[in-house]
């Protein structure tokens, strides 16, 4: 047996394992200003900053440090195993110069082909990549204009593993403000997003992408605040968003309007949505692919265009110039539950399929809204087209015939425990069907104008 050491022997030997390990966590941090970026906000430091991320991928991974200042820069490309840390006080400027961003075409194709090749931050085919900090991110979005390809992305990933954004502020993108596509294993949380300067201004898009948790983020957006897509043949599934506080002047939570790949095994609960000029929950289906099993569940709302939209057109466009049209497609399985709505517009929810291929399986489950009123009895009588083709928006058929919801081509429809309610004068009814199969309703409560018949 070795003699037992002294506790200086002890002391001395801790001392020296913690030097070894300030050596290696000095080394695996790469400041920015290191590398001569200058974080003056007006100096380009887009060489600096990427000089970074090469060193400390070279490295084997590590940290990206971006003490305070405001960094000027054009298109960083991340690396696999690289974090980028925005100290609070740090902002990572968005250049005002399209030649800034070279165009970035990736191997995935998908429709966002007709969209901007460019992005102020951009990974492909990368793994455990993150961005994380109290920092911002400004793309300086009013400063660009004209078509898509004119107009970068703020953050766009693809087929990148292991993603994690977290904590930053993002504000003012010129395009979508994040994009992640065909990625796996996608974590975002704690961000703020501000961006209402220019078209587009989707605040967060999941494309294509598995094993997607969003959590705890504040989102102010011009387009849509937290939008699922599926722009190519691949699903996008095993999605979870909780805790998100949303306002939008499009729609709040919603999948499509792209749903060529489908959706499955999609969750959202705990969020508070509010002065949204769209829908708050849009469900849209009208390229094809399966719609199936999705939830929403405990949602609260004050001031949204429409509560709830549900709908399965057939738009049929494919997903690469000159592929072929989808076929139909299908969506079943969705479940609303604990929604409260005030504030409502005057056009009234719906949930619409297609003569032949109806929604299937859609339940409300307690579920109490109340809606502004307004309608007429000629808005009551109206006639619904079915236009299969029209970009869906829940303002697509007009003022609906029925203020709280109107629901035609479904099989299985249940509302239990259902409210619906109006500030003003309304002369429609609460609920109008037409071709539902298999209706339950049980436990309601839906004003009516007394002028209105059953």
């Amino acid at each position: 047996m070795p003699p037992p050491r002294s506790r200086r022997a002890v002391l001395r030997g801790l001392a020296g394992w913690s030097s070894l390990t300030l050596v290696r966590a000095k080394t695996s941090t790469f400041d920015v200003r290191e590398f001569h970026a200058k974080g003056d906000g007006t100096a380009l430091d887009t060489s600096c900053i990427q000089e970074a991320v090469n060193a400390c991928a070279a490295a084997g991974g590590g940290r990206v440090y971006f003490p305070p200042g405001r960094y000027l820069s054009g298109t960083i490309f991340l690396k696999s195993n690289v974090t980028l840390e925005l100290e609070a006080g740090a902002v990572l400027l968005g250049s005002r110069n399209l030649a800034d961003y070279p165009d970035a075409i990736p191997s995935f194709r998908s429709y966002t082909d007709v969209y901007t090749h460019k992005s102020i931050l951009y990974a492909e085919k990368a793994e455990n990549v993150a961005l994380c900090g109290r920092g911002r991110i400004d793309g300086q979005g009013a400063q660009f204009s004209g078509p898509y390809l004119r107009r970068p992305y703020m953050i766009r990933m693809i087929e990148c593993r292991n993603v994690l954004v977290e904590d930053l502020t993002i504000v003012d993108s010129p395009m979508w403000v994040q994009h992640y596509l065909a990625c796996s294993g996608v974590v975002i949380r704690g961000i703020t997003v501000s961006s209402r300067v220019n078209h587009n201004n989707d605040g967060i898009d999941i494309d294509c992408c598995e094993r997607v948790r969003i959590s705890d983020c504040d989102i102010v957006s011009g387009d849509d605040a937290i939008v699922l897509k599926s722009t190519a043949g691949r699903p996008t599934r095993d999605v979870v968003v909780s805790n998100c506080t949303l306002s939008t002047l499009c729609n709040a939570l919603k999948l499509g309007t792209e749903s060529n790949g489908g959706f499955a095994n999609i969750a959202f609960s705990n969020c508070s949505i509010y002065d949204t000029r769209l829908a708050g929950i849009a469900v849209e289906m009208v390229d094809g692919g399966a719609l199936d099993r999705v939830s929403f569940s405990n949602i609260v709302m004050n001031n949204v265009g429409a509560p709830i939209f549900v709908r399965l057109g057939n738009r049929a466009r494919p997903f690469t110039e000159g592929g072929p049209r989808p076929g139909m497609g299908t969506l079943r399985r969705v479940r609303i539950a604990n929604v409260e709505a005030t504030g409502a517009g005057k056009t009234g929810c719906s949930i619409t399929g297609l003569p032949g291929h109806p929604v299937e399986d859609i339940s409300l489950e307690n579920v109490r809204l109340r809606f502004n009123g307004g309608g007429t009895a000629a808005d009551a009588a109206r006639q619904v087209e079915e236009l299969a083709e029209k970009y869906p928006e829940y303002s697509m058929f007009g003022v609906l015939p029925a203020y709280g919801f109107y629901c035609r081509h479904a099989r299985n429809l249940t509302l239990r425990n259902v409210e619906t309610s109006f500030e003003g004068a309304d002369a429609r009814q609460p609920l109008l069907t037409d071709d539902v199969e298999g209706l339950r309703v049980a436990d309601c409560r839906m004003a009516g104008a007394p002028a209105t018949s059953p």
